[in-house]
Parts: C-alpha cells; structure tokens; sequence
C-alpha cells in the first residue's frame, strides 16, 4: 500500500528517518496514546505498530489517523493499492474462539518417556508450563495433533494459543502451531514464557524446549524470525537481553539483526554463543549458563 501517497494526500505529517523511525517504516504521531513523538510505524509489511503502545489493528487505526468512518476505510485502501492490507485488516477485525485439540488430556507415560529422553522432569514442566498430552486420535479444524506434547501460550494472564510437538520424531513437521483461526493472539506477536516471572534480564531464544530448559528467565520467539511486536514487546519488558540462539549461521545473522533492533530501543543487548541446541543442554549447566548469563549484567 502507498501510504507516503495516502498521509500526502489527507495531510498528515510523516516521518521516514530520523528518531523512532526504523529502516523502510513510515511513522506518524500515535493516536492510540498519548504520543508527543512519532512513535506508530507502518511497517515494510503493512502494519501499524506504536514503539509506546504496540500492535493496533489495521482498520481501526487507518479510521483514526484520517478520522472516518470504518465503512469506508476498504475503498480508501483500495485506492492506494491496498488489497492485501484491506485483507489483513478484515482479519484482524475477526473474533476467534480458541480451543485445543480433541483427545487431549494430561501427558501419559509416552509423552513422559518422549521428555525424560530429552532429560527433562516430565513432572516439573508438566506442572509449571500446564503440558497436555495427545493420542492417536487429535484434530482441530482438519488438522492432526495425534500424538503429541501441546504447550499452551498464555499472554496477558489468559491463554491464546499453543504449539504441539510430535513425541515420535517420525512426523515430518515437528511442531504444528494452533490454527490462526483459533489464535486470540497470533503467537508472532507475543513471547513464550512467565512473563510474572520476567525481571530485568530475559534470555531470548528459539524455540518453547529452550524456554523449558533454561526457566523463568528465558522467553521465545519461535523460531529465529521475529516481528516488530516481539521487538517492541522485549523492549518493554527487559532493560538487558541476551540472545541464545543456535550455532547456524542463519541463525546467528538473524541474532544480529535482533540485537541491531533492540539496541535502536535502548535495550542493553549480547549475544551469547554455545556449541548446540539450548534444549540439549544438561538441567545442571543450563542452571550454571543462566546464573552466569545473569550475573553479567548486575
């Protein structure tokens, strides 16, 4: 969507450099909060997102910044080639109703035994990260999540969506993210962790395994790519971050780049390297790394 041609030709005032702009963003003055800067960036990928307040959707902010209605926001759009932003914002404007899987239930001795191998206490993350278990039977809206350990992600004191990992190791897809369909939040926006347990120090990682291993401290992207709410979410949360992804080197560029992110929030970054997956890690030196990781910055 042209929005440069958009804010010119409603008369709004725009940033393209300058402070709180990031690369290829188009920011303005926030109408969500109270923004004496400009703040609300509309990102290379068509979304709006305030570095004070975070993600708002789509149409409700278009309606507020050119003060019309909604009604008419899809024809606006239209105009400046916005079909793929109308689409999003119909989307974001959707109200879903979350739910897990069919034959889901406590995890049974196949999903103990899948973690004990992976010298995790079934028990411990059973009880601290809620785990559920499913069988050979488990859909949800056409999709198989037979035999598998299902994390739920909480954001916000309230559950939103979860992620299942295959017991097996034979399915070709390892972990199957709850359906967008059923997601109150997409888990690209938010972390994986206890943020009632966040301090001022949060290691950042991959996947849910890495948050299991390494505790409260530790919070996830899932995966290495990450989204301008998760940026903005990290900086509101941590003053230090250390970054543990693994040893690849796409992994370690997309490291880089986080930290490149974070620094320009005036979040204090590192970036700590270690020889594997932060999940394999023995219970006892994941405990020694954290300690160690922490104490750093202190």
């Amino acid at each position: 969507m042209n929005i440069k041609q958009l804010y010119e030709d409603y008369g709004v005032a725009y940033y393209e450099s300058g402070k709180n702009v990031s690369p290829g963003w188009i920011n303005i003055k926030c109408c969500w909060c109270d923004d004496q800067s400009n703040h609300l960036g509309f990102s290379p990928s068509g979304l709006f997102v305030c570095w004070r307040c975070g993600f708002h959707p789509t149409f409700q902010t278009l309606s507020r910044i050119l003060n019309v209605s909604e009604t008419t926001i899809g024809e606006i759009a239209k105009r400046y080639g916005g079909k793929v932003l109308v689409e999003r914002a119909q989307r974001d404007l959707s109200t879903n109703t979350h739910e897990l899987p069919s034959g889901i239930g406590p995890l049974e001795k196949q999903h103990k035994a899948y973690l004990t191998s992976r010298k995790f206490d079934p028990d411990q993350l059973e009880k601290e990260w809620g785990l559920l278990g499913t069988g050979p039977i488990s859909r949800l809206d056409g999709t198989s999540y037979k035999h598998r350990i299902v994390a739920p992600i909480s954001w916000d004191g309230r559950q939103v969506s979860f992620q299942a990992r295959d017991i097996t190791n034979h399915h070709q897809l390892r972990y199957i993210s709850c359906p967008k369909s059923r997601e109150l939040v997409h888990h690209k926006h938010i972390l994986y962790g206890q943020q009632e347990n966040w301090g001022d120090v949060g290691i950042c990682v991959e996947g849910i395994t890495d948050v299991w291993r390494l505790g409260p401290s530790a919070f996830a992207t899932f995966g290495i790519e990450f989204t301008a709410n998760q940026v903005f979410h990290m900086a509101s949360a941590f003053e230090w971050v250390v970054i543990l992804f693994d040893e690849e080197v796409q992994a370690q560029a997309q490291a880089e780049k986080l930290a490149a992110s974070l620094r320009f929030r005036a979040v204090r970054v590192k970036i700590h390297k270690i020889v594997g997956d932060p999940g394999d890690l023995d219970q006892e030196e994941a405990n020694h790394l954290v300690k160690e990781l922490t104490k750093r910055w202190k």
